[in-house]
């Protein structure tokens, strides 16, 4: 297995000595780490080609940059990370062994860092729904083959619910791969938003995407 680590960035300069930090143990095992920068105002692409990591410049949105880093990897199994989140310790390893032709795609269990104690309930929640529905969602390191990838034709170029929308195609190849092992995210989104708001407003997105409002209006509402 030849894995490339995919991971869409947007100003995220403050955060990137870590993430940097982070990946680069996975580098040193021969992992290819592609950072797509989509239009950061903040230096972050200067600052990830000073610290040794290949960026790729991107039109800005997570379907369009991680398409383009897509398109840039050379691995047969390509994982999607979030900026703001960790792979578990073994998780090249643990990939090694789940992927597979007959289970061509995946994804990681997720704990959410923060303050509020909700956030672990959100984080199981999220966990629960993705095995009994069979959809991942981009926080929990969606992973999958290159054939996997080609074969639905990449990320739907929508500017929200790409991991929706994404995972609903692959379905039709295999049900997904749930691995306990736990990427650990930045909680940053319910806090800065407000726990419960944040819920209900990806509650009601997700419910209003699954009634066939366009993910263009929904991302106006999300914004």
């Amino acid at each position: 297995m030849k894995l490339s680590v995919i991971v869409p960035m947007l100003n995220e300069a403050a955060g990137l000595a870590g993430l940097c930090e982070h990946l680069r143990p996975l580098a040193r095992q021969g992992v290819e780490i592609i950072l797509v920068d989509g239009d950061s105002e903040d230096g972050s692409a200067d600052l990830a080609e000073c610290l040794g990591f290949r960026v790729v410049r991107a039109p800005r949105g997570r379907a369009w940059q991680m398409n383009a880093g897509a398109a840039a990897a050379s691995g047969n199994v390509l994982l999607f990370l979030h900026a703001d989140t960790c792979l578990p310790p073994a998780a090249f390893q643990r990939l090694e062994v789940s992927v597979s032709q007959a289970h061509p795609w995946g994804r990681f269990d997720v704990r959410i860092q923060g303050r509020p104690a909700m956030l672990r309930l959100v984080a199981w929640l999220m966990n629960w729904r993705s095995r009994l529905t069979g959809i991942a969602t981009g926080d929990q390191g969606i992973f999958m083959t290159r054939a996997a990838f080609d074969a639905v034709g990449g990320f739907p170029a929508q500017p929200l619910m790409e991991d929706i929308e994404m995972s609903s195609r692959l379905r039709c190849l295999s049900r997904p791969i749930c691995l306990t092992d736990q990427v650990v995210t930045s909680g940053r989104r319910w806090e800065q938003r407000g726990l419960w708001r944040t819920i209900f407003l990806m509650w009601r997105l997700r419910w209003a995407y699954w009634r066939g409002t366009s993910a263009s209006q929904l991302a106006k509402a999300y914004q």
